[in-house]
């Protein structure tokens, strides 16, 4: 008979990030070794991968990675993005074949430039347009799916193990200055390649461990601002909602994280500065549908940094070490240990915490 204490119940997911914060390239080699020692946590239905400053000679291009069931569907969105973009380069993306990853789709990228003649006809900056292409293969273009759409960025991933993700795509032959992490562990979605973790939208990318209960009302409320939430799970609505808020509505990372993570009224009422206090209840009081309720931590990538943020009762574990100029985030410390077998200051930070780290200015 099995008794309390007998085996182990991980929470569900994995997820794991590093950045130098002076912006030093580092290999994949990494953060596929940090999700090894976390394999339970993930049950074989998805893994992924995203880095920044992957891809500095098109640094200044937009990087689309897609997903084809078929050639003729790739022929197709080809003939698409050439109509809105100028297409510098398309090219499969380098694969090693491996028995533990079956079933893969045609896996291209393209670097891209948005037509001028485009953004002055439709009188939309780049990335609101480069977003709404997004949206609009992905939920009008049958068999095709965006799933990095990013500057100097990109995001792998698949159904499988992350660490056998992590070599099937080579991550061994990049290099970046930040990482992040994921390996799936789902619960009311199906897995396949498109619904594993990092979602990203332009540069934004999220990996998530937890289940957020508020989804529908998330959904309902990001929905009217152009966003379409096509795969029913809360990862995506948690990327649009905090492009939303930080592209869109031009709030701090510290703001956002306090609209999604919100103080609880008590807490608020209870603060001496003024100015916190009636800043905090101002985005309460405006954003209250885009408060994440239910156990989560995640960590959002983004250009030139990271932020890692647990729901405010803390109900998802997450730690975090430095070592020198790089900082770890990851489930659990073993993850760091295996990046950094020294690393020093492991902390975890409290519920509704951000912990926000940024490369240093200047630096690209």
């Amino acid at each position: 008979m099995i008794r309390e204490g007998e085996i182990r119940i991980p929470s569900g997911c994995a997820i794991a990030a590093v950045i130098s914060k002076s912006g030093e390239r580092m290999t994949g080699e990494g953060i596929v070794d940090a999700m090894k020692p976390m394999r339970d946590r993930s049950n074989g239905l998805g893994g992924g991968f995203a880095g920044y400053g992957i891809y500095p000679e098109y640094k200044e291009l937009y990087a689309m990675h897609l997903f084809f069931d078929c050639r003729d569907t790739r022929k197709a969105c080809e003939a698409f993005l050439k109509e809105r973009f100028e297409v510098v380069k398309g090219e499969l993306i380098p694969t090693r074949k491996m028995p533990e990853i079956t079933d893969e789709p045609i896996i291209w990228r393209y670097f891209v430039r948005p037509l001028q003649s485009c953004l002055d006809d439709l009188q939309l900056d780049e990335k609101e347009f480069v977003a709404r292409t997004v949206m609009k293969i992905n939920t009008g273009m049958n068999g095709a799916y965006v799933f990095s759409s990013g500057k100097n960025m990109g995001t792998f991933k698949a159904v499988g193990f992350p660490e056998d993700v992590g070599r099937f795509y080579r991550l061994d032959e990049y290099e970046g200055y930040s990482w992040t992490a994921h390996g799936r562990y789902p619960t009311n979605t199906p897995g396949w390649w498109g619904g594993a973790h990092p979602f990203t939208l332009l540069d934004y990318s999220v990996v998530h461990n937890g289940e957020i209960s508020s989804y529908d009302a998330n959904r309902r409320f990001i929905e009217m601002f152009g966003y379409k939430c096509t795969l029913k799970t809360d990862t995506e609505v948690i990327t649009y909602i905090l492009d939303y808020l930080i592209r869109r509505q031009g709030l701090t990372l510290e703001e956002a994280a306090n609209v999604i993570a919100a103080p609880f009224w008590s807490t608020i009422a209870a603060l001496s500065d003024h100015d916190t206090r009636d800043r905090l209840r101002y985005l309460r009081t405006v954003f209250p549908s885009l408060l994440i309720t239910g156990p989560f931590s995640i960590i959002l990538g983004f250009d030139g940094g990271l932020m890692a943020l647990n729901d405010r009762l803390k109900l998802r574990s997450m730690v975090v070490g430095e070592k020198g100029d790089r900082v770890y985030v990851a489930s659990e410390e073993v993850a760091i240990r295996a990046m950094e077998p020294d690393a020093e200051h492991i902390w975890a930070p409290s519920g509704g915490e951000p912990v926000i780290i940024k490369v240093k200015e200047g630096t690209f």
